[in-house]
């Protein structure tokens, strides 16, 4: 299977990339952080790629650390999970962050991932949460629900998921009330 690619980056069409290695272009489904990478065409670009082999598709998932693509093979590796889910997982955050939010059984974060829903959030801590060092398995959503108000004030002002998910990132929410987090969160999106 195809497992790394060095070339040039010839095609971005979001959330693809088009790759040519020594003439041949392949199509990867990129994750984020390698999609904003590629600040023009015809940029250098080197993937670590997991290759989905079905009987009626052939498809590359492609990252720029190695590390990231062994978190994506271990989301895909949870029931219910594929790897389009998975890919869609590292739209709305960094590995670190997904680590994090394992870690801290925290569902929300996983709420606007597309054919996600709560249930496979769920299994992905489950299953997860001893492979990425977590501590206690905690799905009580303590910390989740002040996320969901936090969310769901700020979906209020019109903001989109993408906005919210980086502002609630960017914010310093230990100790905080639910209404000084608005009000950071109001601020860092006014920027």
């Amino acid at each position: 299977m195809i497992g790394y690619l060095n070339g040039q980056a010839l095609v971005r069409d979001d959330p693809y990339l088009i790759v040519d290695v020594n003439g041949i272009g392949y199509r990867v489904h990129a994750a984020s952080d390698v999609l904003s990478s590629v600040a023009e065409i015809g940029s250098s670009i080197k993937l670590f790629t997991y290759t989905h082999v079905r009987e009626d598709t052939l498809e590359l998932y492609g990252f720029s650390k190695y590390a990231d693509l062994k978190l994506f093979e271990q989301l895909i590796n949870v029931s219910g999970v594929g790897p389009r889910t998975a890919i869609g997982i590292f739209a709305i955050g960094t590995s670190s962050e997904i680590i994090k939010a394992i870690a801290d059984s925290d569902t929300s974060f996983f709420a606007s991932v597309p054919r996600l829903g709560t249930k496979n959030a769920q299994k992905i801590i489950i299953e997860l949460k001893n492979k990425v060092g977590g501590g206690e398995l905690d799905l009580s959503d303590g910390s989740s629900q002040n996320r969901n108000e936090l969310t769901s004030a700020l979906k209020t002002f019109g903001f989109t998921t993408t906005e919210i998910n980086e502002a609630v990132r960017n914010i310093d929410k230990n100790g905080k009330s639910i209404e000084e987090q608005i009000k950071m969160a109001l601020k860092y999106l006014g920027k």
